[in-house]
């Protein structure tokens, strides 16, 4: 597929009307490292940090990349309890749940993202269960339980990792099963009657088996209401499950797992920052109340999967590895987009997305070269289907589309090592990817209500767009970097890699809204290019240093980097006015390849181990700190008149400065040691979409959590009482705006509908709860 920019926009013309104690470390191995995993564990208590990142065994400071570790048991001492907060501590990243509900999830990484949960859409962020890619946002909020680690490698990623991820990658890892019979029951009780309970156990079955389980039950009250509804906002309502068996007699190891969540929270709903322009229904106080209506289904997330991790050690030096994937996840969701009682901007809404991944991979590991080479194979689905009603506009009228995105990929890639000396070492990699992309979109007009997908009455009325595509994006990704060592305590490295997003069809899209330069009807051809967006791709060049000083008491990592970023894809949603009354009555999706752009900055992060026995024997103080600077800018921003518009254009969810400062003091009591641990993240100014707004947009602002836990010495039971966003900041994660006008005094001129949607979702208040968990 051959396009310019310039096409696209005469095309899109006529449609416009660290962690505490935890350094930087990332630990990419999969199940089948327990020796590694076991090394590490005994390094670690002696101050050396041990990982996998690049598949096998060393050192975190011999590792050329810019990677953050979180351990499990010191993000549960946290009172951390789902993957969001992860963004707290690492530098340069957004994580946010995504509007509607508690387990979709926004992810960005060094300016690259996705925020629209829009299906066939290829992640900028990778995320990762136990070595299996994700493929979808939805069901992606992990809950924090029985986890080992989280994982954050930024910059792009494919020569080491199963996907190709173009901004960077976030590994979940699960824990082991431990060696002897085990129960652990862990509750939690709070703010917003808050009422949690997990509940493990594993045994072993013989020498080489092991079998183990987890169950939980997340609940917590809404921090506001649905005033119109009578029911709550921003409440949670999970069921969770995992299992687990191992198979280990050495040479072998089989790892088979498998996970479900269910989610019956209420829908969340925005909250207003205008008056109904018709209603003149006021702005609420609480910012997390709304006057909602649309109740046609219930909001419900379901998601279930399974992995199947194989790796045999066929010799001292080769290791093969499988590691096979299948998830499948559908939810319902009510997107009230004006928030008010009125059918004026109201979105029912289906996703339903299955994927089947298999991923091969040999191990190489002599004396001087190590390395691994693989194969990784992808099949996924996406499904999406929504009504869009605007009755008091249109009475009785809803437009439905219907999206099936197909993915089916292979790549092939290799990442190898060699050391030409005893201080200079050197690494290449490669990636081939073959990424095929198959839409259908089907856009029907509806008369007398929401058609009966939604257990409405309406009638088909016409079908007004109805496309079928089909696209394969191919293209080779390198990877080359450098490292000086001149002794074991520091690392000085140049690191260059290639990320690649493929392209496809925008589900949301309409055929007829395609015409061309002169305003005219489309040729197939053009209709197929407007549909269409074409692949993006990001080089980055990284220079960094790592130390371990003062006999391990202090690491730090410091990166520096410049990303071009080309041909980037840049999605959206516009009104549409089929007839030509000059309303609105409904609205589409346009994805083009409208802007190139330069993502520049730094990142800083560090651990202190500051002082010990200074309070009795065994206790400790120790400080942590992470920093990431970012210059972002576009410069090429085609819009859909075809002008420049770079100078008036932002990176969205991406602020200039992130950092945080946390520390842990650890202090003997009794038969214990109570832990005090405090942590301060910093986000600075932030826009919502490329185009900023005064509305949306979130001022720089801290959150300062804070906790207090008291752990026995025999690590049969622990209690802790936490509290986070303890000054109860407000503050804006996402939002909707279909109105213009509005600065300095302009009256609001809505695009779609007639109220005016202008509405914002905002991270959790402050929260106080307490947690307890005993073993047996």
């Amino acid at each position: 597929m051959i396009k310019t920019r310039y096409v696209r926009a005469a095309l899109l013309a006529g449609t416009a009307g660290l962690a505490a104690f935890a350094a930087p470390a990332m630990a990419q191995d999969s199940a089948a490292d327990t020796a590694a995993e076991v090394d590490a564990a005994a390094a670690e208590e002696e101050g050396v940090i041990y990982v996998t990142a690049r598949r096998r065994e060393e050192r975190l400071i011999d590792v050329p990349l810019s990677v953050t570790a979180l351990s499990g048991d010191e993000l549960v001492k946290q009172g951390v309890q789902d993957i969001v907060a992860v963004a707290q501590q690492v530098p340069n990243i957004t994580l946010e749940v995504s509007r509607g509900t508690n387990t979709t999830l926004t992810a960005f990484i060094r300016g690259v993202g996705q925020q629209d949960p829009v299906a066939g859409f290829e992640a900028g962020v990778g995320l990762y269960v136990d070595d299996v890619y994700l493929n979808r946002p939805q069901a992606a909020v992990l809950d924090i339980y029985d986890v080992e680690r989280i994982e954050v490698l930024r910059g792009p990623q494919g020569t080491l990792y199963g996907r190709n991820t173009i901004g960077g990658a976030i590994k979940y890892v699960t824990a082991r099963l431990p060696d002897d019979t085990s129960v652990k029951v862990r509750g939690t009780y709070g703010s917003y009657d808050q009422a949690d309970l997990i509940v493990t156990a594993s045994t072993p079955i013989s020498d080489s088996l092991k079998i183990g389980a987890s169950g939980a039950r997340l609940s917590r009250g809404g921090f506001g209401d649905n005033l119109t509804l009578g029911t709550e906002n921003y409440n949670k309502d999970v069921w969770a499950a995992r299992g687990t068996i191992e198979f280990d007699n050495g040479p072998l190891f089989v790892r088979l797992s498998g996970d479900y969540v269910k989610d019956n929270s209420e829908a969340r709903q925005g909250h207003r920052f205008i008056p109904g322009l018709v209603s003149g229904a006021p702005v609420l106080d609480d910012v997390f109340d709304t006057r909602a209506g649309l109740d046609i289904v219930d909001q419900e997330v379901e998601a279930w999967g399974g992995a199947l991790n194989i790796a045999l050690e066929v010799s001292d030096t080769i290791t093969l590895k499988s590691i096979t994937g299948y998830r499948e996840d559908k939810s319902t969701t009510p997107i009230d987009f004006d928030s008010l009682e009125a059918v004026d901007l109201d979105v029912p809404a289906i996703y339903e997305n299955d994927q089947l991944s298999q991923e091969l991979q040999l191990l190489y590991e002599g004396d001087r070269l190590s390395g691994v080479l693989g194969f990784y194979y992808l099949d996924a689905n996406a499904f999406t289907a929504f009504d869009v009603a605007l009755f008091t506009t249109l009475p009785g009228l809803a437009a439905q589309t219907l999206g099936d995105v197909n993915t089916e990929t292979w790549s092939v890639f290799g990442d190898f090592t060699y050391d030409l000396t005893d201080t200079v070492s050197i690494s290449v990699g490669g990636r081939y990817t073959n990424d095929k992309r198959t839409s259908r979109v089907l856009r029907t007009t509806f008369l007398g209500g929401f058609s009966n997908l939604f257990g409405g009455t309406g009638v088909a009325a016409a079908v007004t767009s109805d496309f079928n595509g089909s696209e394969t994006f191919k293209d080779f990704n390198p990877r080359a970097s450098i490292s000086w060592q001149p002794n074991p305590d520091n690392n000085l490295y140049f690191t260059y890699s290639q990320g690649f997003k493929g392209g496809g069809f925008d589900p949301r899209g309409q055929t007829t809204a395609c015409r061309n330069a002169t305003g005219g009807a489309c040729t197939p051809q053009e209709v197929f290019d407007f549909m269409a967006f074409d692949p993006e791709t990001v080089d980055s060049y990284e220079v960094g240093y790592k130390a371990s000083l003062l006999d391990n008491r202090l690491n730090i990592s410091i990166a520096a980097f410049l990303g071009q970023y080309s041909d980037v894809q840049i999605p959206g949603s516009v009104g549409f006015d089929g007839n030509g009354d000059g309303v609105n009555e409904s609205f589409i999706g346009i994805t083009s390849n409208a802007a190139s752009a330069d993502v520049n900055g730094i990142e800083f992060e560090g651990n202190a181990l500051v002082g010990t026995d200074f309070a009795g024997e065994g206790s400790r103080f120790s400080v942590n700190w992470s920093l990431g600077v970012l210059d972002a800018k576009f410069n090429t921003f085609i819009d859909a008149f075809g002008n420049d518009v770079a100078d008036q254009r932002v990176f969205q969810n991406t602020p200039d400065i992130t950092a945080h400062m946390g520390f842990t003091m650890g202090v003997p009591v009794g038969d214990g040691m109570m832990d005090f641990i405090g942590l301060a993240s910093l986000r600075s100014d932030a826009s919502q979409f490329e185009v900023p707004n005064p509305f949306l947009d979130q001022d720089g602002f801290v959150l300062v959590d804070a906790s207090i836990v008291y752990t026995a010495d025999s690590g049969l039971y622990s209690i802790g009482l936490h509290g986070k966003n303890l000054f109860d900041k407000e503050y804006i994660v996402a939002g909707y705006n279909f109105v213009a006008g509005g600065v300095g005094g302009a009256p609001f001129i809505p695009t779609l509908g007639r109220e005016g949607t202008l509405t914002g979702f905002y991270g959790d208040p402050r929260r106080v709860f307490v947690t307890a968990q005993i073993s047996f």
